[in-house]
């Protein structure tokens, strides 16, 4: 599987037409929040079928699986950089970008890098 960057640099490129910029741009700024993807598709200025199409077409995924994907890039990055001596707790980390969820997210978590997010807490 590609594993997507979370760059607005490789986003869609569309501009208006299809929204793909304006909603990786509005992903990136939003990620911790609880966005929708009809959140997502108003803030690009297009309908939910246009940004489905323009995902597709540009980065060959859906609006809600990019947002997931940044999401787990995020709680990657912090869980590497804590120091569980200190107090950092996956659960916390997890919160913090958006997953409401403790199983869901140890589930995609450990599907996207392989481990548990314990195991990369640890090292």
């Amino acid at each position: 599987m590609r594993t997507l960057s979370t760059s607005s640099a490789d986003a869609p490129t569309s501009g208006g037409a299809g929204g793909g910029a304006p909603a990786v741009a509005f992903i990136e700024a939003h990620t911790s929040l609880p966005i929708t993807a009809s959140d997502v598709a108003r803030a690009a200025g297009v309908g939910p079928r246009a940004l489905q199409l323009a995902f597709h077409r540009h980065l060959d995924t859906t609006p809600m699986t990019y947002l997931r994907r940044v999401r787990l890039a995020g709680a990657h990055r912090e869980l590497v950089a804590a120091d569980a001596s200190a107090g950092d707790t996956g659960a916390a980390i997890a919160h913090r970008w958006g997953f409401a969820s403790q199983d869901r997210f140890a589930t995609a978590y450990r599907h996207e890098h392989g481990v548990l997010p314990s195991r990369t807490l640890r090292t």
